[in-house]
Order: C-alpha cells, then structure tokens, then sequence
C-alpha cells in the first residue's frame, strides 16, 4: 500500500522525514513492477499518434485478462475441492475486473474510423481474435471449437499449455460436479465427459438448479456458486456485445485483419450461453 499512497498523493513538496530517498541498495517501486520493460512495449509500427491508444487498450486488456485467468482458475480448483466459500472471492474478483474491460471499449471507441485506417494495414494478419488467453478465458468458461486450436501451432509451448486448458474441465464442470456431491441425481455420463466438447445443457442438471433455487436456504453455497457464475457469464456477454459494437462502430462489416468476418462473427457468439441451466431457472421458478 505504501507504493499506491505515494502514487495517489500527487507529488508536490515532500514534507513527511521518514519518506526514503536513497534506493542505491534497495529496490525501487518501478523496479518492483518492471516499468521499464512495460512502458517500452509500446511500438508504433505506423508512427501514427492514435497507434498508441490502440496499443495499450489491448495490452492493458491483457493484463486484466491474466488476473480473470489467475482468479477462475484458482476458483476452479477450489470448488473441485469442495471448498466453495473461498472460491467466491476469486469469483467475485473476476467480475469486478469484467468491468474494466468492458469499459476499455468506450476508451477505444474514440478512434474514429479515419484515424484507424492510417495504420490498420501495419497490423498485417495480427487481430484481437488470435488472443490466447482470450481462448484460455473462453476454455475455462467451458466454450471449445477445435478449428481454433490450429492458431496457434507456431508456438509449441502455449499450443501445448492451450490443449492442456482445452482438454480439461471448466468451471461449470465443477460446479455440476459439485451438485453431484450434493447428492443431486446427476447423470452420470457428464461427470467424466470428454472435456473438450463444449456443454449443451442435461435435464438432470436443470433439475438440480431448479431445486437449489426453490430451497436457497437448505442450498446456500450452491445457490451463490450458481449467482456468482450468472455474474460472470452476464458480464461477459456485455465484454462481447462492446466488443462487437467497437467493432462496428470504427471499421464497419470490413472482414477482420485476421481474416475472420468481423462483425458477422462477434454477433454470432452473441446467442453463446455458457451456463444454459442457470439462466432456464429464472423461468422455471
């Protein structure tokens, strides 16, 4: 906290005696964070003044994206371990950071369509839709299309760890696990299911949520693990529909630098539901 409190104070006259000068044998605050390989990271290939905003919106995007990976992953094994409770702080995290991103988007839309296409052709094949950890987000969440893995083959230490990610359980799959626990009738082809395919939804499963929803009280950690999940997919699907307005708004229904149709495909995932049970409920009560 002694970093953000000098930060937040502004500079100005130093009047406070114990503030320490002297860093000859001690590390810095922009040594701590490594600044000055962040802050060095940001190449305009064009040498056009707007580059750099849409640099460091995606850059910064990523980092927000590490902190969702490092928090629902850690939920994820926290809920496999029954440990609900503490897996709802990571949880709860992972939507306060949904927020950033999202507002990212209204950062971005100040490029004007003009302002882009002085630079967009520098960009090459390079695009938003190559971002793996995107895909880890999206693998964790539990959506898995196969013709996305070949991508990323040039690198074959992250197609490994991605394959790894693609072929494991998400987080619904562990939140229906742990119905199963809970000595709800699940069925049980879905508790050792191949991973890798994406969940369409199983009437058991709806039937689980339905009664920890009609009995919150005798149900609590499990209705909360399903309320936390909603947040999540909720403020995700917002991420996706600022994503595809963006979008609209700068190039158009122009196809994407990497060679998707833009547009056409962010609004295609749109209609993607992530948690099918959890949002059926709602009706069902």
């Amino acid at each position: 906290m002694g970093a953000l409190c000098v930060l937040l104070s502004g500079g100005g006259n130093v009047t406070e005696k114990g503030i320490h000068t002297d860093f000859r044998n001690n590390m810095t605050y922009g040594e701590y964070l490594n600044l000055e390989q962040v802050l060095s990271s940001q190449t305009r290939l064009s040498g056009h003044h707007d580059e750099m905003l849409f640099i460091i919106i995606h850059q910064v995007s990523e980092l927000w994206m590490k902190l969702i990976l490092h928090e629902l992953n850690t939920a994820i094994d926290l809920i496999d371990k029954d440990e609900l409770p503490e897996a709802f702080k990571m949880l709860a995290r992972v939507s306060r950071v949904q927020t950033q991103i999202i507002q990212a988007w209204d950062v971005l839309s100040t490029l004007t369509p003009a302002e882009y296409m002085e630079f967009r052709d520098h960009l090459g094949r390079a695009s938003g839709f190559q971002s793996y950890q995107n895909r880890l987000i999206e693998f964790a969440l539990g959506y898995k299309q196969p013709h996305i893995m070949k991508i990323y083959e040039k690198d074959p230490a992250l197609a490994k760890e991605l394959k790894a990610a693609y072929d494991a359980p998400g987080i619904y799959d562990v939140a229906i696990n742990a119905l199963h626990k809970n000595s709800f009738p699940i069925n049980p082809e879905l508790l050792n299911r191949d991973f890798s395919v994406t969940y369409k939804g199983d009437p058991t499963v709806a039937a689980a949520w339905l009664e920890v929803y009609r009995n919150v009280d005798q149900y609590w950690d499990l209705y909360q693990l399903a309320e936390k999940l909603v947040d999540i997919e909720d403020s995700h699907q917002q991420w996706r529909f600022r994503h595809m307005k963006t979008v609209e708004r700068i190039i158009g229904f122009k196809t994407g630098t990497g060679g998707s149709s833009g547009v056409n495909y962010l609004k295609s995932v749109l209609d993607h539901r992530f948690f099918p049970e959890l949002w059926d409920v709602r009706t069902k009560l």
